[in-house]
């Protein structure tokens, strides 16, 4: 079944849809699918789900318990439909992984089974309706992240001098206007393909806590945001490649102040990058 992502709109009414949008003051990269959604800006998968009590039990003592169990069963299987969805890079989802290891398929449905009740509403004729989210980091994210992508060794900091190359606190990639599609494994290439960030730059033990690469829309409202500190580099995003619109592509020179010194290398070991995109 086809999906339509599109904006969610803050305060007004868009007559146009785009890609991603957003739910609140913040801003957030929120991709809508048919009855649930991605966060990509916070990590999380959301879903509503809706019981409805047993006409023959309706008013009794256990109407209620049985509508609010159905509720989050159906909550549940929304959730597992868009975790299959889920990109984890631009070729891959979730889903593939499933049918290639059967018992990655029963791991996701004990996280989906425990995802988190943030709203709940009882109505007067008994129907539950409620909100869950699962969380895309910590444990998940350890069960569907690359093997390649490993713990790294400590990288010696040098001294710098007055001559050193300037040194920065993350990385923020301004890819507004290229359509870019957030993934779990983003990647960042210079103008020759060659790879400035990606998994083979991260520690596992970061992009398994808070994610590869943070997304946004709003370059302003992220250069001081805590992820990438006070002095990030801002660069901006060329094109995208593959079929999947995910690896972005810098400007060489650009890709050269990243290369400049360990300590850049650093800050992308601990993924200080944000992508802001439309």
């Amino acid at each position: 079944m086809k999906k339509q992502l599109f904006f969610v709109p803050i305060f007004v009414f868009l007559l146009t849809f785009s890609v991603f949008g957003n739910t609140d003051n913040f801003r957030e990269v929120v991709e809508l699918k048919e009855k649930g959604s991605i966060n990509w800006s916070r990590g999380v998968v959301q879903a509503k789900g809706i019981g409805i009590p047993p006409t023959e039990i309706s008013g009794s003592s256990n109407a209620r318990t049985m509508a609010l169990s159905d509720a989050k069963l159906n909550a549940f299987h929304i959730i597992l439909e868009i975790i299959k969805e889920l990109r984890i890079n631009g070729t891959t989802v979730v889903g593939d992984y499933a049918i290639q290891d059967p018992d990655i398929v029963s791991k996701i449905e004990n996280m989906a089974k425990n995802a988190k009740v943030v709203k709940k509403e009882y109505l007067t004729d008994g129907t539950v309706k409620i909100e869950m989210e699962m969380n895309l980091r910590g444990g998940f994210a350890q069960l569907v992240l690359p093997k390649d992508i490993k713990p790294l060794d400590s990288i010696t900091l040098v001294t710098m001098n007055k001559t050193s190359s300037p040194v920065f606190t993350g990385l923020v990639v301004d890819a507004k206007g290229l359509g870019v599609r957030p993934v779990m494994v983003p990647r960042i290439l210079d103008e020759n393909h060659q790879e400035v960030y990606g998994s083979a730059f991260v520690s596992r033990e970061y992009a398994v806590q808070q994610g590869m690469s943070g997304y946004a829309r709003d370059l302003k409202e992220i250069l001081n945001n805590h992820r990438v500190a006070d002095h990030p580099l801002v660069v901006k995003g060329l094109k995208t490649l593959g079929p999947g619109r995910s690896e972005i592509v810098i400007s060489n020179a650009d890709a050269s102040k990243l290369r400049s010194t360990s300590e850049n290398l650093y800050f992308m070991k601990k993924c200080r990058v944000i992508i802001v995109v439309d």
